[in-house]
């Protein structure tokens, strides 16, 4: 499916970030709506098709959770990214718990969202790369010792090393160089993607 095929929604209250967005993804080859509300977006949401969600996780009328919860109680299959601030990691692994297929960290680099949007059109289409996407991360999941993954588990749930290490009865330190192992080995350039990878998986971080 050819990037203009399909229509990238914008979902922010802010008319900057809105009309910011729709210039960066427009400058690309994308088709682009925007909407200055999750209610306003939900109610058009039925009507949508080959389109992908790129949502801002706070907002005052529906938070992008929220949002998301509604999409997903509504059978509405739409491929969506959450931006998030700095601290709201442990938000956005909710988002993604309710669908999201991906989280961004604001500020962004703008050639990581245009691979995202990518990514979430690719799933509009291509069913199979899912299944290899998983197996390949399975497999790279059991290379980590047991320490690390209790690590990962964690970090993917927003804890800060501090935390995980007085949980686990080790050192900061020795956190941060579990972690980083568990980048490594993980193959995960951002935090972003080690949590997408690891509920990729339908790891449990309760």
């Amino acid at each position: 499916m050819a990037i203009n095929d399909y229509t990238v929604h914008i979902v922010d209250d802010e008319e900057a970030v809105r009309k910011s967005l729709a210039f960066l993804l427009t400058m690309s080859g994308f088709t682009v709506r925007v909407h200055e509300s999750a209610t306003g977006f939900l109610a058009a949401a039925p009507t949508i098709r080959h389109g992908c969600l790129v949502t801002d996780l706070r907002m005052p009328d529906m938070s992008g959770v929220e949002l998301l919860r509604s999409l997903k109680t509504a059978d509405l299959q739409i491929p969506s990214i959450v931006l998030t601030g700095h601290g709201d990691v442990p938000m956005a692994v909710e988002a993604m718990k309710a669908g999201a297929l991906d989280f961004i960290e604001k500020p962004f680099d703008e050639e990581l969202l245009i691979a995202a949007v990518k990514r979430a059109a690719a799933q509009l289409t291509n069913t199979h790369e899912g299944l290899d996407d998983t197996l390949t991360i399975q497999a790279r999941l059991e290379e980590l010792t047991e320490r690390e993954r209790q690590v990962l588990s964690g970090v993917v749930a927003g804890l800060a090393n501090k935390t995980i290490a007085y949980d686990l009865n080790i050192s900061p330190r020795t956190v941060e160089v579990h972690r980083a192992n568990v980048m490594a080995k993980m193959k995960a350039k951002s935090l972003p993607e080690l949590v997408r990878m690891a509920l990729n998986v339908r790891l449990d971080f309760d």
